[in-house]
């Protein structure tokens, strides 16, 4: 499903069925589900707003007698503090609302996420956030994406919660001195108050909104919100996860 067929002209070209459909058009999206058996959901890049985003879908695939669906929820989002977690509790609900069968998927942080700010970190020489010394659980989006097509391609997971996790986690300072290594450049952590931490990513451009969600996770996960050790993501996929100083080292270009 894309909101716009053109712009996924290379999909259909490899023979993938494209089908439009819009959150912000819900009439297109209960058509656009007729005879699909599993649903993958991945939660709107809209960080403020999406929740009737996500209730559309879900109501749409009820509506077509989708018979199973997985969401890409956050890490612990029944109990993080994390604002951002406060959406996808929601959609949870929702969907175990709905009646449909399904999986939840709660993807713990992004590496990919760490290394936005690797080219200002390498010039700076500073990695800045406010999550003081707490350990990060971020995974690679190819494990997680590994994950999803797991519980798309196999039976068993209806009704589950899977908690997703690097099996190595690691503090900002601990990722600072993995770039200093690859890199040959110093480059450290400052640790910000949040307030100060908010001011610089919207002084990089950041939208307020988002930027104050970013901070807020930032201080959630000096508490413990964005780590896990459980080892559901290496089970379901199989094999150990992406280690961060390999996602590091693409980053860097070795």
């Amino acid at each position: 499903m894309v909101r716009n067929p053109a712009k996924a002209q290379d999909l259909a070209d490899r023979g993938i069925t494209v089908r439009e459909g819009d959150y912000s058009r819900p009439h297109t999206l209960a058509p656009a589900l007729e005879g699909v058996e599993k649903i993958l959901l991945i939660s709107s890049t809209e960080v403020s707003g999406r929740l009737s985003q996500h209730r559309a879908v879900i109501d749409a695939a009820g509506q077509a007698g989708v018979p199973f669906l997985a969401y890409t929820s956050m890490l612990h989002a029944d109990t993080s503090p994390a604002r951002l977690a406060v959406e996808h509790r929601q959609t949870e609900q929702i969907i175990e609302a709905s009646g449909i069968p399904a999986v939840i998927l709660r993807n713990g942080w992004y590496t990919a996420n760490h290394l936005l700010a690797l080219p200002a970190a390498l010039e700076h020489g500073a990695f800045v956030g406010a999550a003081k010394g707490g350990r990060f659980s971020s995974a690679a989006r190819k494990d997680y994406a590994a994950a999803a097509a797991v519980v798309l391609t196999s039976d068993g997971h209806a009704g589950r919660t899977y908690e997703l996790a690097s099996d190595h986690a690691f503090t900002l300072s601990e990722l600072a001195a993995e770039v200093s290594q690859l890199s040959g450049k110093t480059v450290v952590y400052n640790d910000l108050s949040g307030a100060d931490y908010e001011s610089v990513l919207t002084g990089a451009g950041l939208p307020a909104d988002l930027a104050a969600l970013l901070a807020d996770a930032d201080a959630a996960a000096s508490r413990g919100a964005l780590f896990d050790d459980g080892g559901a993501l290496r089970l379901l996929i199989g094999r150990p996860t992406t280690p961060m100083q390999n996602l590091v080292a693409t980053a860097l270009g070795i």
